[in-house]
């Protein structure tokens, strides 16, 4: 009998008859799974038919109003000193009748034929894309409560109404719009959906073109509508904070629900903004709560919400005195926030805004609670990484203080020094963008009691290599207001500056700095001629004295040298050194010659991996480069090289 021998080969496709029973195994274990699936969401989906009141019976041809269903109006809690509650709407208003037991009106709902869901279902799979039928409701979309019954009827137009029967639609509008739809699936409840957003249209076309529409039982209906449709989690954040945020690059994530939220929002702004609108009546639903909650939508990252928050929140502060310290703490608070704990907040930008028409209004003298916001919250948010996407705002705020009290200037300049960017070159021209704002409005005695401080730090900056924040410093010469500052205070300022000016005139690699260099000196000159000799001839003495110096210590260093050659040990210490770089020489040949190949070639291959890694951290794949400023630095070495002795 032939004796079977097993070769590779046969061992290997018995290794594969196993590997593909266990798939087939795991295939059949998730197609059971998908079919528990498929019975759990048809059983919610029998639980919800079951809750709306529907019936899974066909369609009959023909109808009559015994046949007609009813639909249940979203239920709100009326407040105990609502008249809504108490007061049923008018009988004879077509489409409606009256409350149930429970208080909730039913509306008549048109008899239209209903698509199974397993149509709907098969629809959806033909027109969306595989990847589209499951959308991530956390970068998308805030997560909102939807709203069980979601099935709403057509209500007759406002301007068509009777005048007795307006406010009873209006109300059972707003309980419409109070409705919650999930706008992650683009298919589902689009009748419904277009009935919500044409009723809000009307609401807020209604509240602007009519008066006295505004009654008290409208004010608590149109605060909870608000509140039901903005008031939500917002989802986590997707673009990157601080130093790795590109406002040109990075583009914002916008609101998938926000075709009905914009109009929510225009007609909560109408709403404030109607002449027939009281605080008074309305301060029982917008309260500190409301005020946080409000507050706490200004981290949504679509910036057309975050633009409706600020004018709502700005009206709010107006109209609600008694509201105004708690929306000035609560700000303070997120700013501190932000400051000391997060530095990630989407609308800083937007609340500086709000705080800069606040100031304005500021009343004379300034508070002490307001003196402490200026230097404990608005000078600690320039240390932010992502100044740059408020700081036009931030300086607005700053430069309205200064405006309204001028003994402030001193502790603010301080204060900016104090948070100066060393190694920030964008940032520190955004800095000295904001410092020449400050020199507009200052005082000149404040002037002289910063200008020391102030100006060694724009010294500094005059004798910067990065060419923008070096004629960024340089235009401050081309501002008549601080030219006539300096020239009042020359004896101070131009010691503190000449030597820099020297400096970047002479070693500049920047032609254009050269340019704005000797403009600023010709100035200086034209102020006081005599001055500026003086200190020509102190730069000139202390570089003589600097050349001596080196001398002087290079040739204490030849002393020395010359004196330990003199040692009796010298040629025996000389030849230990020599013998030990003998030995390290031949230590590092060895291990390199000991080295395994295998190994230095996974060492180079881990090296191009973390390159090629950093490559794609980086969102701009080439910087732009500027021909002529490699032409300058090219132009600059040159002259470097021909003016150094050999």
């Amino acid at each position: 009998m032939p004796i079977k021998v097993k070769t590779k080969n046969s061992q290997k496709s018995k290794a594969e008859k196993e590997r593909e029973k266990r798939e087939e195994k795991e295939r059949e274990k998730e197609r059971e799974r998908e079919k528990e699936r498929e019975k759990e969401r048809e059983k919610l989906r029998e639980k919800e038919k079951q809750s709306a009141g529907f019936e899974l019976k066909p369609v009959p041809t023909k109808t009559t109003n015994s046949d007609v269903a009813t639909n249940v109006a979203p239920h709100i809690d009326p407040t105990p000193t609502s008249p809504v509650s108490a007061e049923p709407p008018p009988a004879q208003l077509p489409g409606l009748n009256s409350p149930n037991e429970s208080g909730i009106k039913r509306v008549q709902r048109d008899n239209i034929p209903t698509t199974p869901p397993n149509a709907i279902s098969h629809i959806r799979e033909k027109l969306l894309a595989p990847g589209m039928l499951k959308k991530n409701k956390a970068t998308s979309s805030s997560r909102y409560n939807i709203s069980h019954n979601r099935e709403l009827k057509k209500l007759p137009p406002l301007k068509d109404a009777n005048i007795d029967e307006r406010e009873a639609i209006f109300i059972q509008k707003l309980i419409q719009c109070s409705v919650i739809f999930d706008f992650t699936d683009p298919l589902s409840d689009i009748r419904y959906k277009e009935i919500k957003r044409a009723a809000l249209n009307e609401c807020a076309d209604f509240v602007m073109s009519n008066k006295g529409v505004i009654t008290d039982a409208i004010y608590p209906e149109a605060c909870k509508m608000f509140s039901s449709n903005t008031f939500r989690s917002l989802p986590p954040a997707t673009n990157p904070m601080g130093a790795e945020f590109d406002p040109e690059e990075d583009e914002p994530t916008l609101e998938a629900s926000w075709p009905h939220l914009q109009v929510v929002y225009e007609f909560f702004l109408r709403f404030l903004e109607s002449a027939d609108f009281s605080p008074q009546n309305c301060k029982k639903f917008i309260d500190q709560k409301f005020v946080i909650q409000l507050l706490n939508l200004f981290d949504s990252e679509d910036p057309r919400e975050r633009d409706y928050l600020k004018t709502i929140l700005h009206r709010i502060y107006g109209k609600f005195l008694g509201l105004r310290a708690y929306i000035r703490k609560q700000i303070n608070n997120i700013f501190y926030h932000y400051i000391y704990e997060s530095e990630k907040h989407n609308g800083i930008a937007e609340l500086l805004e709000i705080l800069g028409s606040i100031i304005n209004g500021f009343a004379l003298p300034l508070k002490e609670e307001h003196k402490t916001f200026l230097l404990h919250v608005l000078i600690p948010l320039h240390k932010g990484r992502s100044l740059s996407v408020y700081h036009p705002q931030l300086a607005y705020c700053i430069v309205q203080f200064l405006e309204k009290d001028p003994t402030l200037t001193e502790p603010v300049v301080k204060g900016l020094l104090k948070f100066w960017p060393k190694t920030d070159s964008p940032k520190e021209v955004m800095y000295l963008n904001e410092m020449e704002e400050i020199l507009d409005v200052i005082e000149p005695i404040e002037f002289s009691k910063i200008q020391k401080d102030l100006f060694k730090h724009m010294a500094r900056c005059v004798m910067s290599p990065h060419f923008q924040v070096c004629e960024r410093a340089l235009y401050y010469w081309n501002n008549e207001y601080i030219m006539s500052l300096i020239n009042e205070n020359v004896d101070t300022i131009l010691p503190i500056m000449f030597e820099a000016l020297q400096v970047s005139a002479t070693t500049h690699w920047n032609k254009t700095i050269s340019g704005l260099v000797y403009n600023a000196m010709k100035l200086f000159m034209d102020m006081n001629q005599s001055l500026f000799d003086e200190c020509n001839t102190v730069y000139k003495q202390n570089k003589e004295n600097e050349k001596n110096e080196l001398a002087r210590k290079q040739k204490c260093w030849e002393q020395i040298i010359q004196a330990a050659r003199k040692h009796p040990n010298a040629q025996e210490f000389d030849n230990i050194l020599s013998n030990l770089s003998v030995q390290l020489q031949q230590e590092q040949t060895n291990t390199v010659l000991l080295a395994d190949p295998k190994d230095i070639e996974r060492g180079q291959s881990k090296i191009r991996d973390k390159k090629l890694l950093a490559d794609l951290k980086r969102r701009k794949s080439v910087l732009p480069q500027d021909s002529s400023v490699c032409d300058a630095l090219a132009q600059h070495i040159d002259k470097t090289n021909a003016t150094t002795p050999k």
